[in-house]
């Protein structure tokens, strides 16, 4: 029996490490396929070299922007049909890499608000736990509160925590999933429930290699799980209900 040749995604990744091969976990576990033919094709480009996006935020440090884009068009080299970008934090610098981009992109923040305003019911506000780049520049607090959803970030000294948790020593982009990195995270987003979050948004892509949905009482947003299954959807492939 035919087939109908399905797309082939494409995953800029290495931002940090973890987080490409994880967006291809979710791409893996989205899709309701019945046998190995039936998974859409993937091409990662792990690009560890792309400069620090949140020293590039706040401190004006090298522009990551030059990196990505040589990422992408490897990835369209490649044969990508479309692709997606594994760092929240690099969507900061979506208007001057995305327009002129060799591949169709899907945003992970456009994405992401797309399924909170589907699911039901809706929660008023979310918890936002991401690098203190993206929570000062109001990367997404902009598109969430515009869309009339509240959005809390932690007190300095959680944020404090967060930063540790991700770039510390024994942080996540060293390798450490568990421990105090996974104390730090689930405790500031318990914090975040308690100040009335509704969901918790993990708005950086270390946060949900860490927390799970079992660990808090409402809901945990993870733009990757979206993100992937808005691929698996556009590679043609059929989705896991």
């Amino acid at each position: 029996m035919s087939r109908k040749k399905l797309k082939t995604i494409g995953v800029l990744g290495g931002m940090g490490p973890g987080a490409g091969v994880r967006f291809v976990g979710e791409v893996v576990k989205a899709c309701g396929a019945g046998r190995d033919q039936d998974h859409p094709p993937v091409v990662l480009y792990s690009l560890p070299q792309v400069p620090d996006r949140t020293e590039a935020i706040l401190h004006g440090g090298a522009d990551p922007v030059p990196a990505i884009r040589r990422g992408l068009s490897a990835l369209a080299r490649a044969g990508a049909d479309f692709a997606a970008v594994s760092c929240v934090s690099a969507h900061f610098f979506w208007p001057r890499f995305a327009p002129r981009s060799p591949l169709p992109l899907i945003s992970l923040i456009d994405e992401t608000l797309i399924a909170l305003q589907e699911s039901r019911p809706a929660p008023g506000t979310v918890g936002l736990i991401a690098t203190t780049g993206t929570v000062r520049s109001g990367l997404l607090a902009r598109p969430f509160e515009a869309a009339g959803i509240g959005v809390l970030v932690p007190p300095a000294r959680d944020q404090a925590r967060v930063m540790a948790a991700v770039y510390g020593r024994k942080g996540v982009k060293a390798g450490f999933t568990a421990g105090p990195a996974r104390e730090a995270l689930l405790g500031v987003a318990r914090g975040l429930v308690r100040a009335g979050a509704e969901a918790v948004l993990a708005g950086c892509t270390e946060v949900a290699l860490v927390l799970r949905p079992e660990d808090l009482p409402v809901p945990l947003l993870d733009p990757m799980a979206i993100g992937a299954r808005e691929a698996v959807r556009r590679s043609g492939a059929r989705l896991r209900p």
